[in-house]
């Protein structure tokens, strides 16, 4: 907490008079509102320099080409702890909660905010990319065959084997690592978020979106970020929101780079679908292991995910893949904690 301090008085020449903590949903790190006299700043303590290192080149770079992303203030010397601009307190997640309450009813209030940060995501991705120094992202610098195993195994490992559930391991493997390389065959420049969703979007007193925890961005397929917003399993969009907002998506996309809907939209459904398993791994851990209620509760929304992707037979040229999912969505799992 002190060299916090120590970064705001260097940055805004006083001490801090307040300071609160703030939640940090599923992440490791923590995160701090530092109140001055006149000002506020978000302090940010990380557990790992590499993450924090990428964070603070990544931003540096955005926000030179005028993104909207935080503003770097200050950063400690071992990059462990650093001080950024204060974008407020109302997400994008916030701002669509009345539409969760009510029955996931999402009026035209919120699908020009989801529109808009998906119009915004195009930009990012295309021309944000330019210049990007790889060596500088967190590794696996791509998303690749490779990258797409780990989030398999990420899956097979932390949701899968908790379920005690008998499997061929061989055959398992094979039908993933076909499905990694359908999904990552050509090598992409475009800049992949990594962990796009509602939470991860700030708007400001104009509705405009801002942009934080992209640590984990590298270069990758454009599909992935828009499967990870648009299928985040507490959401519920409903289909035609979703389609209307890929073809949104897509027409912005197009004033930027060549692009097809109808191959776009055949592309993506795998995406989602590796998403999916993904989120579930991710749920295995944060969730069943770590115990933790946001993750357990979610985890039913995310085998619906699953249910639908398999009915529209997304898996079929993965058959091994395509049974042992099957057979999860039939078991009957109850991790769920409410409240």
């Amino acid at each position: 907490m002190e060299t916090l301090s120590e970064l705001f008085r260097a940055h805004f020449g006083h001490a801090p008079t307040r300071i609160e903590a703030l939640s940090g949903a599923g992440s490791n790190r923590r995160y701090y509102r530092l109140h001055g006299e006149n000002q506020t700043a978000i302090g940010v303590v990380g557990t790992s320099q590499d993450e924090n290192r990428a964070f603070v080149y990544l931003t540096q770079h955005f926000h030179a080409q005028g993104f909207a992303m935080p503003e770097l203030y200050a950063v400690s010397h071992d990059a462990m702890r650093y001080l950024q601009s204060d974008l407020g307190t109302r997400s994008l997640y916030d701002a669509l909660s009345t539409a969760r309450a009510n029955d996931f009813a999402y009026g035209a209030t919120e699908e020009a905010l989801l529109e808009r940060t998906l119009r915004a995501l195009a930009h990012l991705q295309v021309e944000g990319a330019k210049g990007i120094e790889a060596d500088r992202l967190l590794t696996p610098r791509r998303m690749d065959a490779r990258a797409a195993m780990f989030d398999l195994n990420y899956f097979k490992y932390m949701f899968l084997r908790a379920q005690d559930m008998p499997l061929d391991e061989l055959k398992l493997d094979d039908d993933m690592w076909r499905l990694a390389c359908d999904l990552c065959g050509t090598p992409c420049d475009t800049f992949l978020y990594r962990d796009f969703q509602a939470r991860n979007v700030m708007l400001d007193a104009a509705e405009k979106p801002w942009f934080i925890d992209y640590q984990g961005g590298r270069l990758g397929p454009l599909h992935y970020d828009v499967a990870s917003f648009l299928y985040q399993a507490s959401a519920h969009y409903p289909d035609a929101l979703r389609a209307r907002l890929v073809r949104a998506y897509v027409d912005e996309l197009a004033t930027l780079t060549e692009v097809s809907l109808a191959e776009f939209e055949q592309g993506l459904q795998r995406f989602v679908l590796l998403r999916t398993l993904q989120v579930l791994g991710a749920y295995g851990l944060r969730g069943i292991v770590e115990r933790k209620t946001y993750f357990l509760n979610s985890i039913p929304a995310a085998l619906d995910n699953l249910r639908a992707l398999l009915e529209q037979d997304v898996c079929r040229p993965y058959p091994y893949l395509t049974e042992i999912l099957q057979r999860l969505t039939e078991i009957d799992i109850n991790y769920g904690i409410q409240g």
